[in-house]
């Protein structure tokens, strides 16, 4: 799925902080966010195998939370979002499409790697591709209750998502077309930062 769709869903996990204890409300969502962007740093690194740890993350978080209960402070709320939001991310990255520049085509058995289990989890395409409508309209029913419920930073952070997100709908298929002439000028030494798929 699209970045700001994983960005959106570790808010909307970390947004019930606001009602059960608001002095946590910010480090709740700050760290959902976080949580939620941070596996697809890799993306130029061996995306969806250097940062994304479907069953790592999880054990990650379930340490965290159980920290948080003995020792709630901002920090450790913080930590424990981000590690639900990664656990999530990994997670809904399996329910996407395959890790190839046209996803659609459905030509990738490669959705995410597990390094416990030292193998590629396939993709289970229920939402078809990263940037497919059905992804859009997660991002959408999801962003649209946090828009109405979150105060700024975080009302404009999700509103900026979904600006991104939208584009990023409709452009999808024209940047599949685009990108390996646009990465064929790339120079010899950062060759090796290009995804082979864009090759």
């Amino acid at each position: 799925m699209m970045l700001p769709t994983h960005a959106i869903v570790g808010l909307a996990i970390a947004t019930p902080v606001a009602f059960v204890a608001p002095e946590f409300t910010a480090a709740a969502l700050a760290g959902g966010l976080i949580g939620g962007i941070f596996p697809d740093l890799d993306l130029y690194a061996g995306h969806r195998r250097t940062l994304h740890y479907p069953t790592i993350y999880p054990l990650l978080a379930l340490a965290a939370l159980i920290l948080t209960v003995v020792r709630p402070t901002p920090v450790t709320v913080a930590i424990a979002f981000a590690m639900i939001g990664a656990a999530v991310h990994c997670q809904m990255d399996r329910f996407g499409g395959g890790l190839e520049l046209r996803p659609w085509e459905g030509g990738s058995d490669r959705a995410v790697y597990d390094h416990v289990k030292r193998r590629w989890r396939r993709p289970r395409r229920v939402i078809r591709y990263d940037g497919a409508p059905e992804d859009l309209g997660l991002a959408l029913f999801l962003g649209l209750p946090l828009v109405v419920v979150l105060s700024p930073p975080f009302r404009w952070i999700v509103l900026a998502l979904l600006v991104v997100g939208g584009s990023y709908v409709i452009l999808r298929r024209q940047l599949a077309a685009i990108a390996p002439i646009v990465f064929g000028y790339v120079p010899a030494r950062f060759e090796q930062y290009v995804p082979e798929r864009y090759r």
